[in-house]
């Protein structure tokens, strides 16, 4: 779990490969003075300790007090520097910023022609590799050339210039106002789920195309096809529709694939596509192309192109072993997923720094749901309650409110009747207090709370009812979201034929496979 109160400075040198620590020593002892050692000597103490500590710093006698804060900032960016200067030179990225610093260089010593020459060959290869607000960089760098009369440029320059402006200036318009809108959709879909009534729908809908009423989907290049595509998936994420979402994820991921150079120019964006693509599948029930989505997706981050870094690694992670767990979830082989159990436990410590809170709650939730499907109830308490009593975690409620809920139907298969009791009065006043209380969960709790006082004859008979129940809950747009997180339908069924949970998916997923 990523910690951010931690000392930042710490934490970058935590982060750095063995090849860029050294590649720092050899860079900061062109700097070393005697004045100035004392950064070096920092960044020892600090890449040899298991915890930030500043009593010890001090303690080394290295460093006064009075010293560490400048010194601790001087070092920070002397790290970066450092970084900077060995990136990969097959980033494209830093190509382009390099050119322009070069053009920069040159027009400060007026050397103007030979400036322009550079931009006109960055600004191209910018276009090529739809980096567009760069290219606009670059023609407002030489427009403020052309400006000055210096070059006596051959006709029609300006007027090219400036209708270059204007076009990139458009595009770059329409791409923030598709990545605001998207970026707000997600934050409606963190913090409150999926929409719960008509006047949510509504309120989404009108806000949406709004939004989006007067742009010409005609004259999107790539990264406004991106950010379009982006927009609509949140919009169908919230509203529940999931063949919307499926669709608009499949647009995006096939955008990257008919554009390869970009998946490895964007992988962060390749990547999210790809997980949305998987979690609309998920949604769908749709196994087959699930798989071989997912095994797509494995085979080209092993591609050799694929760039690698802690930010990459990290998500690659999350997105690969979070659909593996979905997958075994949805075709009901929990047994055979029990392996992935330690190896995502062991990748979260590994990936802490670069995870939010909220990503490593989720695995949890699919680690308890596992083990409630192997019937391993202990287990899936264990987990469970790391997300209930995370006081942190205020995003979600969605997530947080189906894990009392699947705690509640663990500790009945346990038997446990006191903690059953305890559990569904806490999760009740919880429902009540985040104003979450539906229809599906009154239902799970009422049926719950009157099992003791059934007479053990008449069970099945409250267990057939309480199925019709639900599968008349399922249709509804506003109820079926929690069948995304529960799958109450396929546990009353194996209570009522005294069969494992883990078999009654297995049933239904052959009979489904799409």
């Amino acid at each position: 779990m990523a910690n951010h109160q931690k000392d930042f400075l710490f934490v970058l040198i935590k982060s750095l490969s063995k090849s860029e620590k050294r590649q720092f020593k050899i860079f900061a002892s062109r700097l070393e003075t005697s004045s100035n050692t004392k950064f070096i000597e920092l960044f020892n103490i600090l890449d040899k300790s298991e915890n930030y500590d500043e009593k010890l710093i001090l303690k080394s006698g290295v460093i006064k007090k009075v010293q560490l804060s400048n010194l601790k900032s001087y070092l920070y960016k002397q790290i970066l520097v450092s970084i900077r200067l060995n990136i990969p030179s097959q980033n494209i990225r830093y190509q382009l910023r390099e050119q322009i610093d070069f053009a920069t260089i040159l027009y400060n010593k007026g050397l103007y022609k030979q400036s322009l020459k550079i931009l006109d060959k960055t600004k191209s290869q910018a276009i090529e590799n739809d980096e567009k607000l760069m290219a606009y960089e670059i023609v407002e760098f030489e427009k403020l050339i052309e400006s000055q009369y210096i070059t006596r440029s051959i006709q029609g320059r300006a007027d090219e210039l400036v209708i270059q402006a204007k076009e990139l200036n458009y595009q770059n318009t329409i791409s923030s106002k598709l990545s605001n809108l998207s970026l707000q959709l997600y934050g409606i879909m963190l913090k409150t789920g999926y929409v719960k009534s008509d006047e949510e729908y509504k309120y989404i809908d009108d806000y949406f195309n709004k939004h989006i009423s007067k742009l010409d989907e005609n004259k999107f290049g790539f990264r406004e096809k991106y950010w379009f595509y982006n927009a609509n998936l949140w919009r169908s994420f919230l509203v529940q529709d999931f063949l919307g979402s499926y669709k608009f994820a499949s647009k995006w991921v096939t955008l990257f694939y008919d554009n390869e150079n970009m998946i490895f120019l964007n992988p962060v964006f390749f990547l999210k596509g790809n997980n949305y693509l998987l979690e609309s599948l998920y949604m769908l029930k749709y196994q087959t192309k699930f798989k071989n989505y997912l095994t797509l997706l494995e085979q080209t981050i092993k591609d050799d192109r694929f760039p690698i870094n802690d930010n990459i690694a990290s998500l690659a992670f999350l997105y690969v072993y979070n659909n593996k767990l979905n997958y075994h979830i949805m075709e009901g082989t929990f047994a055979e997923s029990e392996y992935l159990i330690p190896e995502i436990l062991s990748k979260l410590k590994i990936h802490n720094e670069h995870l939010d809170e909220h990503h490593e709650m989720l695995f949890f939730y699919k680690i308890a749901s596992i083990y409630f499907g192997v019937e391993k109830y202990n287990e899936s308490i264990f987990y469970l309650e790391k997300i209930i009593n995370n006081k942190n975690l205020s995003m979600r409620e969605d997530l947080m409110c189906f894990a009392r809920i699947l705690c509640l139907i663990a500790h009945y298969e346990l038997g446990k009747d006191y903690y059953l009791e305890s559990q569904l009065k806490n999760t009740y006043k919880f429902l009540l207090k985040m104003n979450d209380l539906h229809e599906v969960q009154k239902e799970i709790i009422r049926f719950l709370k009157n099992l003791n006082s059934i007479y053990p004859s008449d069970i099945k008979k409250e267990f057939k009812k309480m199925k019709e129940r639900f599968i008349e809950l399922e249709q509804s747009t506003y109820e079926k979201r929690a069948f995304l997180y529960l799958d109450i339908i396929s546990w009353l069924e194996s209570k009522i034929e005294n069969r494992k949970i883990s078999d009654i998916i297995k049933e239904k997923a052959k009979l489904s496979n799409r």
